[in-house]
């Protein structure tokens, strides 16, 4: 029950409201991963003057087998080096990739263009579905949560080294 595994891998292009980007990360994603990626919206009004409701990325989120294979292309574009303030308090982590092309097999398109993007990755121990239930706001105990060198110690045993 203490062992940890990737619950998710979430892939997000942020295209700051320019629609033309929003389709041309549409398609990257799909090519990437195969899936249907999400176009996100904004929840307010912000500072960079879009409007609330406005598209302003495209995500995809990857589970199991899709999720790890995906993640191990990920280590080897990044030359399998993370810094730790890459990684927050729960055991989460993320990852910026400048273009998409560094990716191992990847080849640039040019009807792409040039995109990065960010992988988040979330982790996890059996029995996490507990937080949730909607009874309680964080049922699992201290010691069953995953930290900052708990994640630290998962990525040295996949040969990732954590400066």
């Amino acid at each position: 029950m203490r062992e940890i595994r990737i619950e998710k891998v979430v892939l997000n292009v942020g295209c700051g409201g320019d629609m033309q980007k929003i389709e041309r990360a549409k398609k990257l994603l799909t090519m990437l991963t195969g899936k249907n990626p999400v176009v996100t919206k904004s929840k307010k009004r912000s500072t960079f003057g879009i409007a609330k409701g406005k598209p302003v990325g495209v995500k995809v989120t990857l589970r199991k087998n899709d999720a790890e294979n995906f993640l191990k292309k990920v280590f080897e574009a990044k030359k399998y080096s993370i810094s730790s303030s890459q990684i927050d308090e729960n055991g989460n982590f993320s990852i910026g990739i400048a273009e998409y092309f560094e990716l191992p097999g990847v080849k640039y398109n040019h009807e792409i263009g040039t995109l990065g993007l960010d992988v988040t990755v979330t982790l996890e121990r059996p029995g996490y579905r507990v937080k949730k239930r909607k009874v309680k706001k964080n049922n699992i105990g201290k010691s069953h949560k995953i930290t900052k060198e708990d994640t630290i110690k998962w990525l040295k045993e996949r040969g990732v080294n954590v400066l």
